[in-house]
C-alpha cells in the first residue's frame, strides 16, 4: 500500500498537480512520520504551490531526521533568501527531452554565472532562451533575467549556426549552488547546414608510448649484440 501511495505521490509531482501530491505525501506521513522520501516530496510539493514556510520547516524536520540528508540540504540552500510570491511553480518535462543525439545534443556548464537569487529559483527541466551579444552567447530566463554564458568556443559556433537558420531549445539540466549546466537540442536545421553537425564529437588524439621498462630490454638487446 506504501508503494502503491508513494508512486501515486510521484507521478503527481511529475505531473505538476501539486496539491494533489500534498495530500498524498501527507497520507504516508501519516502513517510513518519518518519517511523521509515522503517528507522531501512534501517540501517541494509546498514550495511549488507557494507555501515556503511549510516547505522550509518540512526540510529542517527531515535534517532532523538525517542531518546529512542532501536533498533537504539543497532545498533549504535553494530556498534561502526567497519571499513567497518569488517562488513560481516549475515547468513540468518528460525525461525524454533529455535524450542524448550525437551531434544534436549537448550537455554544457556555463561560465560566469549569475546572480545565486535568481539561479535559486530554477529547476531542472525549466526551458531557458539563448541570447547572443557580440561575440558572446548567454542563457537568460524567461523573463529575460541572465543566468550564465556558454563557452566562447561553442557559443561562436551556434551564434553563426543560429544566424544561417538552425534552431535550439535548451533545459535546465541541473543546479548545485551557482553551478548550472543547461541541455542544447538541435530542434531544426537550416538547409544550408545540412553536412554540418552543431556539436561535433571531440577528437581524441593518441600518442603513441613506450613503456619504460620495454626501452630498457630494447638497450639491453642492443648491448647483447654489440658484445656479440
Amino acid at each position: 500500500m506504501k508503494n502503491d501511495l508513494a508512486q501515486q505521490a510521484i507521478n503527481a509531482a511529475l505531473t505538476g498537480r501539486w496539491s494533489e501530491a500534498i495530500k498524498i505525501n501527507l497520507q504516508i506521513i501519516k502513517k510513518n512520520k519518518n519517511d523521509l522520501d515522503a517528507l522531501n516530496r512534501l517540501a517541494r510539493a509546498y514550495a511549488e504551490q507557494g507555501h515556503l514556510a511549510k516547505a522550509k520547516k518540512t526540510s529542517q524536520k527531515v535534517l532532523k531526521i538525517d542531518p546529512f540528508n542532501k536533498i533537504a540540504q539543497k532545498c533549504l540552500e535553494k530556498w534561502k533568501g526567497l519571499k513567497k510570491d518569488e517562488v513560481k511553480s516549475s515547468q513540468t518535462t518528460s525525461a525524454d527531452n533529455f535524450i542524448e543525439e550525437p551531434g544534436k545534443t549537448k550537455i554544457v556548464t556555463l561560465l560566469y554565472p549569475g546572480a545565486e537569487k535568481i539561479i535559486a529559483k530554477l529547476d531542472a527541466g525549466d526551458e531557458v532562451r539563448l541570447n547572443y551579444h557580440g561575440h558572446r552567447v548567454s542563457v537568460l530566463d524567461q523573463n529575460g533575467k541572465y543566468i550564465g554564458r556558454l563557452p566562447d568556443d561553442l557559443g561562436a559556433r551556434l551564434k553563426k549556426f543560429i544566424k544561417e537558420g538552425n534552431e535550439y531549445r535548451v533545459l535546465v539540466k541541473s543546479t548545485e549552488g551557482k553551478d548550472v549546466k543547461v541541455f542544447i537540442r538541435e530542434t531544426k536545421q537550416s538547409p544550408k547546414l545540412k553536412d554540418r553537425l552543431s556539436f561535433p564529437t571531440e577528437k581524441i588524439e593518441y600518442i603513441s608510448f613506450i613503456p619504460p621498462e620495454l626501452v630498457h630490454k630494447k638497450d639491453t638487446l642492443v648491448i647483447d649484440q654489440e658484445e656479440e
